[in-house]
C-alpha cells in the first residue's frame, strides 16, 4: 500500500508543507515521484513519520532526529524503546490528571490542599529519592541546583549532546570499530567531558568511569536508552569506556 501526500500528513495531523520539508532534508523522502509530481509514502514511510514525530516530542532538533535514525538499524528496537518512552510518559501524565483531579474536588469541598498533591508529575524530581539512597543528599541537591541553573537552552544543548554521543558510538559498533581504536576513544573523552558537565565540574576516577560503564549494562534503564540505537550497544559502550578507563589511571 502507499499513500499520498495530502493523506500521510491528515492521518498524521501536520502538513504536506512540513512533509516537503521533512524531504528536503533528507528525514523523510518520498517512496516514489508520480510522473506527475505528486509525493507517495509506502509503509516503512509511516514507521519513520511515527518515530520522527515521536522524537520530535521528545523535544530533539531535526539536525539531532536525523543523526538518530542514521543511527539504528533496528527499527523493532528502536519503537520498543519509544514504546518505553511513551509508558513512562503516560504514567507521568495520569499523575497529572490524578493531581488535577484531587485539586478540583479539594478546592469545591473547601479542603485543605497538599503540595505533594498539587504539584505530583508536574516536576524532574523522581530519581530524588533513588539518587539521596544511593550517593546522598547533597549529591542530589548540587544536581538539582546545576540542572535548574542551565536553564532551558542549556538543558536542550546537554541533551543533544547525549543523543549525539549515543549516535556516533552506535555508528562505530555498526561499522565493526574496535571499542579501543582512536576514534572510538575520541568519541568516549566526549562522553567523558559530558559526565563532567553533569557532575559539575568533578572528574569521573578511572574506577567511577569504568563503573558507569558497567552501569549501561546492568541497569536496565540505561541499556534500552542505547539499545535504542541498535542490538549490543551498550555492551560496545561499556567496552570503550573500560578502554578509556584504563588510560586514566
Amino acid at each position: 500500500m502507499e499513500w499520498s501526500i495530502q493523506d500521510i500528513a491528515r492521518s498524521a495531523g501536520t502538513t504536506s508543507r512540513t512533509l516537503r520539508h521533512y524531504g528536503e532534508l533528507g528525514l523523510l523522502p518520498p517512496s516514489r515521484v508520480g510522473s506527475n509530481g505528486y509525493r507517495y509514502y509506502d509503509q516503512d514511510s509511516l514507521v519513520r513519520l511515527q518515530r520522527i514525530l515521536l522524537l520530535r516530542e521528545l523535544g530533539l532538533s531535526l539536525p539531532m532526529i536525523t543523526e538518530v535514525l542514521d543511527g539504528q538499524r533496528d527499527t523493532a528496537a528502536a519503537l520498543r524503546t519509544h514504546l518505553e518512552l511513551l509508558e513512562q510518559q503516560r504514567q507521568r501524565i495520569g499523575r497529572q490528571i490524578e493531581s488535577v483531579r484531587t485539586t478540583l474536588r479539594k478546592t469545591e469541598e473547601g479542603e485543605e490542599l497538599m503540595a505533594a498533591e498539587v504539584f505530583d508529575g508536574f516536576d524532574h524530581t523522581k530519581y530524588e529519592q533513588e539518587v539521596t539512597q544511593r550517593w546522598g543528599r547533597e549529591t542530589y541537591q548540587r544536581g538539582d541546583q546545576w540542572w535548574r541553573g542551565l536553564g532551558e537552552a542549556g538543558r536542550q544543548a546537554h541533551l543533544d549532546e547525549q543523543v549525539a554521543i549515543g549516535t556516533a558510538l552506535a555508528k562505530a559498533a555498526a561499522a565493526g570499530r574496535d571499542p579501543g581504536d582512536a576514534e572510538v576513544q575520541a568519541i568516549v573523552a566526549r562522553h567523558y567531558d559530558w559526565v563532567v558537565a553533569g557532575w559539575q565540574g568533578r572528574r569521573p576516577t578511572a574506577e567511577q568511569f569504568r563503573g558507569l560503564g558497567e552501569m549501561y549494562v546492568q541497569d536496565e534503564r540505561f541499556t534500552a536508552n542505547y539499545e535504542g540505537f541498535g542490538a549490543g550497544v551498550a555492551e560496545f559502550v561499556r567496552g570503550a569506556m573500560a578502554v578509556y578507563a584504563d588510560r586514566l589511571r
